[in-house]
């Protein structure tokens, strides 16, 4: 049985590149929820007036990776202590997003939230948004796949593969290209 995930952790590129190579995640859109304007574009979203946040969408097999294990790998890869921003993105488009198609989904990310705050994690209390996932809004052709078909473009180089880099280091047993196949 498939399950879908729904997570805002700064810029859909930095999530997409982590997601796609994660054992178990069958498919990652790039794409903008918790909005008002039906249908937005980036040029809309990055103004930071429609209130949607730039998230990725995936469809997983949780046998194969538990929706924990999904929270695990975005809680690694993103800060969510700051709110807004993540490195030099910024603004409420980039802020740090859950978004729970169920209510297992939910109190399993509100656990684990309150675990990771508890241990003082991240130096600072975690801000991330908890809420029921709404309509998703696939972003722009050129957003889907960004790392994989531009990985020498800069920001992918010095933003993205730094994150890619640190999946790999902390679980490189989960990687579908460094681990064993899916």
């Amino acid at each position: 049985m498939q399950e879908v995930a729904t997570l805002g952790g700064g810029c859909f590129w930095c999530l997409e590149a982590v997601y796609e190579d994660l054992r178990g995640v069958l498919s990652v859109e790039s794409g903008y929820m918790g909005g008002t304007l039906e249908n937005p574009s980036y040029r809309q979203v990055c103004t930071g007036t429609t209130g949607h946040i730039e998230v990725v969408q995936l469809t997983f097999l949780p046998e194969v990776i538990p929706y924990s294990g999904i929270l695990e790998v975005f809680f690694l890869i993103h800060d969510p202590s700051s709110r807004d921003r993540q490195g030099n993105d910024a603004g409420p488009q980039y802020r740090s997003a859950i978004f729970t198609h169920s209510p297992e989904q939910h109190e399993t990310a509100a656990q684990m939230i309150r675990e990771l705050d508890a241990a003082g994690v991240f130096g600072g209390p975690i801000v991330t948004e908890l809420q029921p996932a709404g309509r998703f809004y696939r972003a722009e052709d050129y957003h889907q796949g960004y790392f994989r078909n531009h990985p020498y473009q800069p920001y992918c180089r010095f933003v993205v593969a730094p994150k890619l880099a640190k999946f790999h280091a902390k679980f490189p047993s989960k990687s579908k290209s460094r681990g064993e196949s899916s």
